[in-house]
């Protein structure tokens, strides 16, 4: 079901910390310093009023320490409203592309994606695409990105190295701050949390955006495989207008921990 309101998000995913996991973050739009402490550099440009508000839905009481800086008397015209939208496919269906952004309609532009990956099948899984469609486009992307190597602009696995590894890195617009290993217990499959701030380079749209990302990985005779992962995405836009269609969030259960 889709409802044209505000944002709504899950606290962690907002701050690039997915999983239920604290995982520090150095870049330019999300800061996770050590210890705690959760900050956010994306504008909220706004007209009139502004409401943020925090909800918890767990069972025990918690306690929250925050800080909003924000000027008045600004000419904000042409900046956009920020908005969000949360989605997750657990499982996504073989074969399918996890949507993260769809319904979008006016002018704006695409900043952010921040992905909490569970991997299902075992061997690699990046080799899905991005794809971007702009202002009608519906049959072929608009844009059409390469591979999660491509978009993340570093390759994630150094299979070439004695020993194959996955390695935690930041940087000001792209990162991957987690790396879940399994244990052999309850952590089961690999999970990883990765985000790119496309702030240098932002998608533009003129009357409407859906964007998608493919789950591949590869099989026996070079051959793509179509994967049944865990995918939890929030991704960010600007758009010309406070509200817009937005999925529904996940009960509390469905939310990835």
């Amino acid at each position: 079901m889709r409802t044209s309101l505000p944002s709504r998000v899950p606290l962690g995913d907002f701050f690039a910390n997915g999983w239920g996991r604290f995982a520090q973050v150095s870049s330019s739009m999300i800061a996770v310093n050590p210890h705690g402490g959760f900050n956010s550099y994306w504008p909220m440009p706004f007209q009139r009023h502004a409401r943020i508000t925090v909800e918890n839905l767990g069972g025990a009481d918690a306690q929250l320490y925050y800080q909003v800086t924000y000027e008045n008397d600004l000419d904000v015209d042409g900046h956009g409203y920020l908005h969000a939208q949360f989605r997750r496919n657990n499982p996504l269906t073989a074969g399918d592309l996890h949507v993260l952004v769809e319904g979008v309609s006016g002018q704006g532009h695409y900043v952010g994606t921040y992905l909490a990956w569970g991997v299902n099948t075992p061997g690699w899984w990046g080799e899905g695409e991005l794809k971007a469609y702009l202002d009608g486009d519906d049959n072929y992307p608009s844009i059409c990105g390469h591979r999660h190597r491509g978009l993340f602009r570093r390759r994630l696995e150094l299979s070439t190295s004695p020993v194959a590894a996955y390695t935690e890195y930041t940087t000001p617009y792209l990162g991957m701050p987690q790396v879940i290993r399994p244990d052999g217990l309850y952590q089961s499959q690999q999970r990883f949390g990765l985000y790119r701030w496309h702030v240098p380079d932002p998608i533009h749209f003129g009357s409407d955006l859906r964007v998608e990302i493919q789950a591949l990985g590869w099989q026996a005779g070079g051959r793509y495989r179509p994967l049944h992962d865990d995918i939890a995405s929030t991704a960010l836009f600007y758009l010309d207008r406070p509200s817009t269609q937005r999925p529904s969030l996940p009960y509390v259960d469905a939310l990835p921990d």
